[in-house]
């Protein structure tokens, strides 16, 4: 009975407020019974805004939320650099993800990204070996100019050509998908082309990365019970799961299939440096050499999979999206973007004409590098991050945390600070990291945190780098991109920070660079 009344309450008052309120919400006020809540579900559109402009800004970069009685939805919530510092790197092993966090993120099962102590550590060890071989490297760069040449470049023609309106977050959705596949699964399911074809999988893993970030705004009694009658967010996760599951399961035979046809002691060939190839050849080889069986089955490759798709697919698309947003929206930027492509590469359009730099050359692009570092600053792929505190603890900032406590930190937020980046913080200013001899500005991560920081700092942070370059100079040096007149960028309620909608576009060829 208690669940429904908190269902009741909730939803009463989220109604009587949008009745009797037009323009102005209520105040941050602490209800009895019901906590800070209200204040939170009238301002869940624009969460991020609010919390940055409404909470931060006005109340001090530290603070607590106090959600409905009895609910355990107590959080302290902080965007100061100091204490991200603290909690992220000084005092590392005393804030973990912690149960709360796999429970809400059960659909990432025990991957690098809900783990904790040794099961964190085997997984990192095992990705940082797998992206510091040079032979990945390799085949990344291979996998991104044979996707961009084949795949997006055809797509984007066939677009400019039909003079059509285009959802360019679509377009780079599609892409990611297809890259990550083939980075993990050794596989393409070519998503993008000209037809737009539907692809649940794809879909599927949109759905339940958007009700894993409602399951942050209400009660644990009140998902879980939707969770249980199988209806809403629950019920859309559930089978957007099930979709994936299926996908990577049936991709996970195949692989195995595949690698049986191979002798036992041969050596992984170009062509099996996905990691899934890798992963379960390291299982092979271990086994023969200790007799000792690693915990490779296909569960622990599934979330293994499932983890990095979503570091290595959306938080790409988020990027992309906001990027050329921004570029669209700042032609001065786009200006130098391109003289700079031109000074290091070609003096005109026809030496740049669907040439994809490789990974060496797009080192040398050090203002695009600060553009996309800019847009990273103001629209974090992953907006906010989550940790548990093990012991009590006193903060820098002179807050005190109790046991157990979930600290949320806004990464959203810390970029729209004047405090950290001067009162010009809003402005997409790419100068603001390029030093006075033309290298990058080198910024601590507990400040600029798009990847994360301390011992979790993201380790496919250059890799990610340079996929974002090769894509953006390949499509900048042939096509202008137009936002379409009306369209609102509104940041997606999901736990990567997507374009609500999309990104609607025009593609007109580029004649000068």
């Amino acid at each position: 009975m208690a669940i429904f009344l908190y269902v009741a309450i909730i939803a009463s008052l989220y109604y009587l407020f949008h009745r009797r309120l037009c323009c102005k919400s209520p105040y941050f006020i602490d209800w009895p019974i019901i906590g800070m809540l209200p204040k939170v579900l009238w301002n869940l559109h624009r969460i991020h805004d609010f919390a940055t402009d409404d909470i931060f800004k006005q109340r001090g970069k530290t603070g607590e939320f106090m959600g409905p009685w009895f609910t355990k939805m107590n959080y302290m919530v902080t965007s100061d650099p100091m204490n991200v510092h603290h909690i992220m790197s000084k005092s590392f092993d005393n804030y973990v993800k912690g149960s709360k966090f796999r429970e809400i993120f059960q659909a990432f099962g025990l991957g690098i990204f809900t783990s904790d102590s040794e099961t964190w550590r085997y997984h990192r060890s095992l990705l940082l070996s797998f992206f510091k071989n040079r032979k990945f490297e390799m085949f990344l760069e291979k996998t991104i100019h044979k996707k961009v040449t084949c795949s997006l470049i055809p797509t984007l023609e066939h677009v400019k050509q039909h003079g059509i309106e285009v959802d360019l977050q679509d377009i780079f959705s599609r892409f990611t998908f297809d890259n990550i596949c083939s980075i993990v699964l050794g596989y393409d399911p070519n998503c993008l082309s000209i037809e737009f074809p539907h692809v649940a999988c794809e879909k599927a893993f949109n759905e339940a990365e958007e009700s894993i970030f409602y399951r942050h705004a209400v009660p644990k009694s009140v998902w879980k019970l939707l969770e249980w009658f199988q209806i809403g967010e629950e019920r859309k996760m559930s089978e957007a799961c099930k979709v994936f599951d299926k996908f990577i399961y049936s991709c996970i035979a195949s692989k195995r299939e595949e690698l049986s046809k191979y002798n036992k002691s041969s050596q992984i060939d170009e062509s099996q440096v996905d990691l899934l190839s890798v992963l379960m050849k390291m299982r092979e080889e271990e086994e023969s050499k200790k007799g000792e069986t690693l915990i490779h089955d296909d569960k622990f490759l599934r979330d293994s999979a499932f983890n990095i798709f979503v570091a290595g697919r959306d938080t790409i698309t988020s990027a992309l999206t906001w990027f050329f947003w921004l570029v669209a929206k700042n032609p001065s930027v786009e200006a130098k973007i391109l003289e700079e492509i031109k000074k290091n590469f070609g003096a005109n359009n026809d030496d740049m004409k669907h040439k994809i730099l490789s990974i060496e050359e797009v080192k040398k692009l050090v203002y695009l590098h600060g553009a996309f570092c800019e847009s990273l600053r103001l629209f974090p792929p992953i907006p906010f991050e989550s940790k548990q505190a093990i012991n009590g603890d006193v903060l820098p900032s002179g807050h005190h945390v109790r046991p157990n406590t979930t600290i949320l930190l806004s990464l959203f937020s810390m970029g729209r600070f004047e405090e950290i980046w001067g009162k010009d913080c809003l402005e997409f200013k790419p100068e603001r990291w390029i030093s006075e001899k033309g290298g990058i500005i080198h910024v601590p991560s507990y400040k600029f945190i798009s990847f994360n920081a301390g011992p979790r700092t993201c380790l496919g942070k250059d890799l990610s780098f340079i996929q974002l370059k090769m894509v953006a100079a390949a499509i900048l040096c042939n096509y202008c991109i137009q936002v379409v007149e009306g369209h609102e960028a509104i940041p997606s309620l999901s736990i990567v920070l997507l374009m609500k909608g999309g990104l609607k576009v025009r593609i007109t060829k580029r004649e000068v660079v």
